[in-house]
């Protein structure tokens, strides 16, 4: 069992910068690669970004490329987005995910472990 906790959501305004933490307890955190999610209001949740387990593969979706950076520290247990560049398209809730399935990286139903969330609001 993995319990993931976020942190760091909150308001801000277009063209500012966030960063997300997420604190992993319990099973062995660099067992698992991890990714970000996001979910907007009336909409489906969608891949936002993926790091191996070691760190030295990350991937982004479109939307977020070049803005956003997934990083982690294992010997921290911790997974970070660093979100810059905000968009109001990008407020959503954000949530990390341990990845326990083999599969695609950006299909959320290979994800066993999920945080509850964190708000990320970009006003415009």
């Amino acid at each position: 069992q993995v319990q993931l906790v976020e942190s760091g959501g909150g308001l801000v305004q277009a063209g500012g910068s966030l960063r997300l933490s997420c604190v992993a307890s319990g099973r062995t955190f660099s067992s698992y690669a991890m990714g970000w999610f996001r979910q907007a209001p009336g909409k489906e949740r969608e891949f936002v970004a993926y790091i191996s387990l070691s760190g030295g593969v990350t991937l982004y979706a479109d939307s977020v490329k070049g803005r956003f950076t997934i990083s982690r520290g294992n010997g921290k247990n911790t997974v970070y987005l660093q979100m810059n560049s905000l968009k109001p398209e990008d407020t959503a809730v954000y949530h990390c995910a341990a990845k326990d399935y083999s599969g695609s990286y950006y299909a959320p139903t290979n994800y066993k472990y999920w945080g509850q969330g964190t708000q990320v609001t970009v006003s415009s």
